[in-house]
């Protein structure tokens, strides 16, 4: 199997696909706790560096995305499909796995 070299202006999502740079998972507790790797939780925060041109509708038209690129969103925990790309890790899914834009 060939190897491939991705980045992140190579990755162009289709439909209403999104590409979300997760958030950095806590390193410690509220008690100030330091949290080993394996029991830190996925990050449900993340910033969206790519979006797809959107849905299409039956009559054919693209319905416009309503996330964009350099918002932060919540999405749901166990959505879409974990990407690593260098040493960053990225997750791809759809524009309905998104619960809320964090301001």
């Amino acid at each position: 199997m060939a190897a491939v070299s991705l980045s992140i202006s190579t990755v162009k999502p289709l439909g209403d696909r999104i590409f979300i740079k997760v958030a950095q998972a806590e390193e410690k507790t509220a008690g100030g706790i330091l949290l080993p790797d394996t029991a830190k939780e996925k990050p449900q925060v993340g910033e969206v560096v790519q979006v797809g041109p959107g849905k299409r509708n039956e009559d054919g038209s693209r319905q416009p995305m309503e996330v964009k690129i350099g918002e932060r969103v919540l999405y749901s925990r166990y959505a879409g499909t974990d990407i690593k790309l260098g040493s960053e890790e990225y997750v791809l899914l759809s524009e309905k796995d998104v619960l809320a834009i964090v301001e």
